[in-house]
């Protein structure tokens, strides 16, 4: 499943070098695991046509995929993609593959987005995980979505000390109900 490509952004302005990573052939960070070359990412015909199913699918209620919206930071228009969430029993996160990507840039500047499956939608806050806290994430994350994983330096034996080095390329949010933040917001508010 794809995300906007690296050469231009969602809203039409140019990517600045600095919102995708290249860390093709490095040796990990951590210095655990190989020299694997990692893929760049570049939204290709494959990938459209990959996204127009996944989001049918979505729009159903069918498959793991979610259809995620954002607004543009730029334009202010919503812009949908489709995503895979790691979700473990309450909890859930939205993970970034590919890197800051447009729809990553934009979930960050708004602050929060919608997630739509079927007939079921749900707006949330986001916070952006500490390398730490997204290693484990990104461990399983790289387990249910193998589409992604050529874009990954580490490998599915990798220790999750692999998986917390690559987190600066491979956001990973926490999503927060709209409702709940809001209800924090209040309870916070309320407090002497």
């Amino acid at each position: 499943m794809a995300d906007a490509g690296p050469s231009y952004d969602e809203d039409g302005g140019q990517r600045r070098p600095d919102d995708h990573a290249h860390f093709a052939g490095q040796v990990h960070p951590t210095g655990h695991g190989s020299s694997r070359p990692v893929r760049e990412y570049r939204k290709s015909r494959g990938d459209r046509a990959g996204n127009a199913l996944f989001s049918v699918l979505a729009r159903a209620g069918i498959g793991p995929a979610h259809l995620l919206t954002t607004r543009g930071r730029k334009t202010g228009r919503l812009r949908t993609t489709p995503v895979i969430l790691v979700v473990h029993g309450q909890q859930r996160w939205l993970v970034a593959p590919y890197g800051a990507v447009p729809w990553v840039l934009n979930a960050r500047a708004a602050g929060q987005v919608r997630l739509r499956r079927g007939r079921d939608r749900r707006d949330y806050t986001l916070r952006q995980l500490p390398a730490a806290h997204a290693g484990p994430v990104l461990q399983r994350y790289f387990r249910i979505a193998p589409a992604t994983r050529p874009y990954f330096q580490a490998s599915k034996d990798s220790p999750v000390a692999d998986f917390m080095a690559e987190a600066d390329r491979h956001p990973v949010f926490e999503l927060i109900p709209l409702s709940e933040a809001s209800a924090g917001d209040t309870a916070k508010a309320s407090r002497p």
